[in-house]
């Protein structure tokens, strides 16, 4: 008889604990997983981050997950309007898609005044101004120095944000140009007379033809000068 209403107990607690509803995951929680790797991804950005993410639908049940986490896919920006990914692998298997916003509120480089098609660029043509470049395209310049003496490859009316994708290096080579070329190795270095076979800007790699008839490709530097290490 004892048995019997202990079986019965033990059933009891079965069907109850099996009738109760299984824990749900918070809304909130996956909200701020997400951003939380924004402002890890942004942290190293110039000027101010500003991060507003989006909420998830209401009537969205997820089981709960002890360690939701947050990702991108590959190539997606972090700023700007974008979509954040979080998901559980244990005890349930789950992906969910988050919207946010992210501003950056940093200084730029524009132009001051129109801007004409292959002239080198001086500092009194250009202005700084204040922005959410997070709303602008890759590649905004945000510091003059990274323009000063860059040509642009298209003219630009005043006011037009600067992109570095859009700037040409001067060249320091020029196509038949009579140069110095430098080579350096280990324990050695010699210099000697060439003819550039194409133009560069600093930092480019041009090809030279040595008077012997050789071509050797080096890095184009200021003042004629081409470096070819070994």
């Amino acid at each position: 008889m004892k048995l019997s209403i202990l079986s019965a107990l033990l059933l009891s607690s079965q069907v109850a604990l099996a009738q109760q509803p299984a824990a749900r995951q918070d809304h909130e929680a996956l909200r701020q997983a997400a951003r939380q790797y924004l402002e890890l991804q942004t942290a190293g950005l110039p000027g101010q981050v500003g991060i507003e993410v989006g909420q998830l639908d209401r009537r969205m049940n997820l089981a709960a997950c002890a360690a939701p986490q947050a990702f991108q896919q590959g190539g997606a920006r972090a700023w700007g309007k974008t979509t954040v990914g979080v998901r559980c692998a244990a005890p349930s298997a789950w992906t969910v898609y988050i919207q946010a916003q992210v501003s950056v509120l940093a200084d730029y480089v524009a132009a001051a005044v129109p801007l004409a098609q292959g002239q080198p660029i001086t500092q009194s043509q250009l202005v700084s101004m204040k922005g959410d470049i997070a709303a602008m395209p890759n590649g905004i310049v945000t510091d003059m120095a990274q323009a000063l003496g860059r040509s642009p490859m298209v003219s630009l009316p005043a006011g037009s944000a600067l992109r570095l994708d859009t700037l040409r290096s001067s060249p320091v080579v020029q196509q038949g140009q009579l140069v110095r070329v430098v080579s350096s190795g280990a324990g050695f270095r010699v210099s000697a007379s060439a003819h550039a076979i194409g133009t560069a800007g600093a930092g480019q790699v041009v090809q030279v033809r040595t008077p012997g008839g050789a071509i050797l490709s080096g890095v184009a530097k200021a003042g004629g000068l081409v470096e070819v290490v070994f």
